[in-house]
């Protein structure tokens, strides 16, 4: 996969999870294709306006194999949001194997005044330009589900309330989604059950804590953390001076993507 291909979907997942409002429609966690848009849909709300906040977004991914063997994953990023409802998200992780175990950190910022997302290497001083797609109908009905795994297979589905409590510091509302999939939908000789758990912020309107299990993919936690409510520093907002921009033409599959995209 070339480096732009890279780039441009870590844009998506890194500037518009925290940027939009809750969730919609089917999701699921742990390491399935569609994770990156398990939270939401990308445009289908409008930027959150009026409630700044910064915190520290951690991901924990588990799932176990046949014979017991287990794979186990965390990722951290720090996001910025401020009243304009611009984003910045900030993302280091360690090379892929062979690279001698040095990291890089990838910073997104999500601009919806401006109307342009923007991937910012630090090590190379390079910033990769990108137009935000505009979607002026808002989704409706519940939808597919994201994944695309088993639209059409009859899944059941069944949200229950959770109610309000605090979650990691802030007020927030829950909602209990189980999808089972009926025996014989997808191959499968037994029903497969899918639970996810979504809590969302009252007053930042971005979720704080999802919790996924789905027996294809294993086991997700979504937390949001050390959240202040507070302006942050406009220059996180901004390109640095020095920074060599680059423009792309947004990509025709942004809502749609996967892993994979964009590959030779």
């Amino acid at each position: 996969m070339k480096i732009a291909a890279k780039l441009s979907f870590l844009v998506v997942f890194a500037a518009w999870l925290p940027a939009q409002a809750p969730p919609r429609g089917g999701g699921h966690g742990g390491f399935g294709p569609r994770f990156d848009m398990m939270s939401v849909g990308p445009g289908s709300k409008a930027p959150v306006l009026g409630a700044p906040y910064s915190a520290v977004q951690t991901t924990q991914m588990q799932q176990t194999l046949a014979g017991g063997n287990l794979i186990s994953r965390q990722e951290q990023s720090k996001v910025y949001r401020d009243s304009q409802g611009r984003v910045r998200t900030e993302r280091t992780r360690t090379g892929p194997a062979g690279s001698s175990g040095q990291t890089e950190t990838i910073i997104a910022i999500f601009d919806p005044a401006a109307g342009f997302s923007y991937i910012l290497n630090p090590a190379k001083m390079t910033a990769i330009k990108m137009p935000v797609p505009q979607h002026n109908e808002p989704l409706k009905g519940p939808g597919p589900h994201p994944g695309g795994h088993f639209g059409g297979a009859g899944a059941q589905v069944q949200t229950d309330s959770l109610g309000t409590q605090t979650v990691n510091g802030v007020s927030a509302t829950g909602t209990r989604r189980t999808e089972t999939i009926p025996a014989g939908a997808i191959g499968n000789q037994q029903p497969i059950q899918i639970v996810r758990e979504t809590w969302i912020s009252t007053d930042l309107k971005v979720p704080v804590m999802i919790k996924s299990s789905d027996p294809r993919f294993g086991d997700m936690v979504m937390q949001l953390t050390n959240i202040a409510q507070a302006e942050p520093d406009a220059t996180l907002f901004q390109i640095p001076t020095g920074y060599t921009i680059k423009d792309r033409p947004a990509s025709p599959r942004v809502g749609g993507m996967r892993h994979g995209a964009g590959r030779d």
